[in-house]
């Protein structure tokens, strides 16, 4: 891709930056923050690159989602939203300062050393494994995904590195594609209703469920699912891939979906 002019990409990025303080007398269910962050995500693209740190970073920005919290109190969902865009802010003039202080005028690719092509190619093919306490299924997967030339990503396997776990999370979580083993390792009911308990999966998996599909929105995440386990009411009416023999075949067509390079023939070499 051919980068734009010093004078356009400091247009691109500092409109974005400019429409920050309006967005924050609004929320993040609001139609001008929703295309804001859309159109910032292009600009970045445009500007640096699809796999570039910049728009990583910007990624990384953590914003509610609203899709799995709907008992949060709005309150805490307009601090999250308002942290968001602060931490927007700063990137923008950071990046923005970056262009001014080193690009040079004309359309040239910027320079790629071959350590950090190979790091972004690596990273794209990472996929993170959200999982309760069915070691089992998770093997399975995590073997399977590795059969077809991915990274699975379980974040118990990587480095604390003196981090909190949302911390960690948040770090690992930038990936392209999420898979969500939905197995019934807990029960729960209605209050009121504890007598009729149903098999659900565990709440972290259910809250790294929602962040992931709030990030990398419905066509980044697929659940796997286990027997009768009860499903986000939130999800509800989206396909999800049961565990039965052919799980495999479902997960790889969700994969090449997502735009990943498989070959399914790995899936059943033996």
């Amino acid at each position: 891709m051919a980068r734009p002019s010093k004078a356009m990409a400091i247009e691109r990025l500092q409109k974005a930056l400019d429409a920050i303080p309006e967005l924050m007398k609004l929320g993040p269910d609001s139609p001008e923050f929703k295309m804001w962050r859309r159109n910032t995500q292009v600009a970045f693209t445009h500007t640096f690159g699809n796999e570039s740190s910049q728009i990583r970073e910007f990624n990384k920005i953590s914003f509610p989602a609203e899709v799995f919290l709907p008992e949060v109190p709005t309150s805490l969902l307009q601090n999250a939203y308002l942290r968001g865009l602060k931490s927007a802010t700063l990137l923008l003039k950071s990046v923005i300062e970056e262009v001014k202080e080193y690009w040079e005028d004309g359309n040239q690719r910027t320079p790629v050393d071959t350590e950090t092509l190979e790091i972004e190619r690596i990273k794209t093919n990472q996929v993170f494994i959200i999982h309760g306490r069915d070691d089992g299924t998770k093997e399975t997967v995590a073997r399977f995904l590795e059969k077809i030339d991915l990274e699975p990503v379980i974040l118990h396997e990587r480095p604390d590195g003196g981090r909190t776990i949302i911390e960690k999370f948040e770090q690992h979580a930038d990936v392209r594609f999420a898979v969500a083993l939905l197995t019934p390792d807990d029960v729960g009911a209605l209050k009121g209703d504890e007598s009729n308990l149903n098999p659900r999966a565990r709440q972290n998996v259910i809250f790294e469920f929602g962040y992931l599909l709030g990030r990398l929105g419905r066509q980044g995440v697929r659940a796997l699912t286990k027997g009768l386990v009860d499903i986000p009411s939130d999800y509800a009416g989206v396909l999800y891939i049961p565990l039965d023999d052919g799980w495999k075949m479902g997960l790889i067509r969700e994969l090449k979906h997502a735009g990943f390079e498989v070959d399914a023939n790995k899936a059943f070499e033996a």
